[in-house]
């Protein structure tokens, strides 16, 4: 975020949170009415939920506390957009999202309005001993909405896979390369290597980030490779048609038996017409570009992937460590493209694509870092109580807003997750070179 935690420019401020909140409904504009409220999967959440849950996180955590004389818009809301918040009271089971036809979308708006004015007035008339709890509130609740503008693509993404018309949120500009197309050999992996050393990992600093970032602390490394670009398309191909996905001894034994349960043969969105393979985008189905990275893959296929081809992937403190001194500068959502694009970067230095395009899968598990404290009361339940049964991914993607990732950043979800632009970086032991 371009303000700091500790900033007191609060119209610069209020300008912030109308410029995260706006492109909140600008991703939704596209939509039609009858789209806002589909959830496909237990997983994914209907739009106007999204809308609705990040008003009730400004109101929950800022004006509900800070906000003198504050009264509830509405005493059934905190019920239905309440996330995972225990502390803050009982909410409706994740799978039922889909089942409120009331509120109404245009309630949901009014809702977001009503807040909208009332943080307003939170911000500009505050005191100085309030505003010194509202400040750092308020950006990490503009934080959380940019979460929810990616969770917003993806989550579209996967109910209109699940519409027989395939219908498209957008059209995809040309690109003046043109697409690779099927058939055509992926330019050889170029790899960079990292010697031994004790190097720290974690966000320190004035600027923003989330607590799961902290404490800054020290790791030692052995020396590993990394390669220079992501897996492509074509590379993913030639692992499906070696039996990939039906080779036991590349798998997890819990990825194979989730690969076996659900079906897997390819990535999420992937299918066969007449021969090829094309997949659904945000732009509709598509063929599929042979150059551009593989994604909506699984940590247990990206696995399963390294193993086939030699390698494995990297831990999550061998990633940052990649990109600490690399700019932020990648195919973000504000390129408005919302789909992986194939590397262009000849200069053969430093690792391309480590942000944007698709979130890059680590071998880590998502734990807590030495010394980690959550946050007391509700806040606390943020990104604590995960760390468990998850792991991590690092880079940012293609529906990402690019203000929102940094180095240090840490995503995560469980090993079985295909609906986020996710997909692979292979590495390797120094000495295996």
């Amino acid at each position: 975020m371009p303000l700091e935690p500790g900033s007191e420019d609060r119209e610069a401020l209020l300008a912030l949170y109308r410029e995260v909140r706006g492109r909140t409904e600008q991703i939704c504009a596209p939509l039609h009415v009858e789209d806002f409220g589909v959830q496909s999967m237990p997983d994914a959440s209907p739009t106007k939920w999204h809308l609705a849950h990040t008003s009730w996180f400004f109101e929950t955590f800022l004006l509900a506390p800070l906000a003198p004389g504050h009264e509830t818009y509405h005493p059934r809301y905190s019920y239905l957009f309440n996330s995972y918040y225990n502390q803050v009271g009982r909410r409706i089971a994740r799978a039922e999202r889909g089942l409120m036809s009331r509120p109404t979308v245009r309630e949901i708006y009014c809702y977001r309005t009503w807040v909208d004015e009332r943080m307003a007035q939170l911000v500009m008339k505050s005191s100085d001993g309030p505003w010194r709890e509202i400040q750092p509130r308020l950006v990490l609740g503009l934080n959380h909405e940019q979460q929810h503008q990616e969770l917003l693509l993806t989550d579209i993404k996967h109910a209109f896979s699940c519409n027989p018309l395939r219908p498209a949120y957008h059209t995809l500009p040309p690109r003046q390369d043109g697409p690779t197309h099927e058939g055509s050999s992926p330019a050889a992996h170029e790899w960079r290597t990292f010697p031994p050393g004790l190097i720290h990992v974690g966000h320190s600093g004035a600027s923003f980030a989330f607590d799961n970032e902290q404490p800054r602390h020290r790791v030692f490394l052995e020396g590993y490779r990394a390669a220079r670009r992501l897996t492509t398309c074509g590379e993913y191909v030639a692992f499906i048609d070696d039996g990939g996905y039906r080779r036991p001894e590349l798998w997890l034994s819990d990825g194979w038996m989730a690969a076996m349960a659900e079906g897997w043969h390819a990535p999420l969105y992937w299918e066969k017409h007449e021969g090829r393979w094309q997949h659904m985008t945000l732009a509709g189905m598509q063929p599929i570009d042979w150059a551009e990275p593989v994604c909506h893959v699984s940590y247990y296929e990206a696995d399963a992937f390294a193993r086939w081809a030699g390698y494995r992937l990297l831990t999550e403190a061998e990633w940052e460590r990649a990109a600490a001194d690399q700019p932020v500068v990648g195919n973000f959502v504000e390129r408005g493209i919302l789909h992986p694009e194939p590397c262009r970067d000849r200069s053969g230095r430093e690792l391309a694509q480590l942000f944007g395009d698709v979130w890059e899968w680590t071998s880590s598990p998502y734990t807590a870092y030495p010394g980690f404290i959550p946050a007391r009361g509700g806040l606390g339940e943020y990104n604590g109580k995960f760390m468990c049964n998850q792991f991590v991914l690092r880079g940012g993607s293609c529906a990402s807003p690019s203000s929102h990732i940094r180095a240090t950043y840490r995503n995560f979800f469980p090993p079985q997750t295909r609906w986020q632009f996710s997909g692979i970086r292979l590495a390797s032991d120094a000495q295996e070179a």
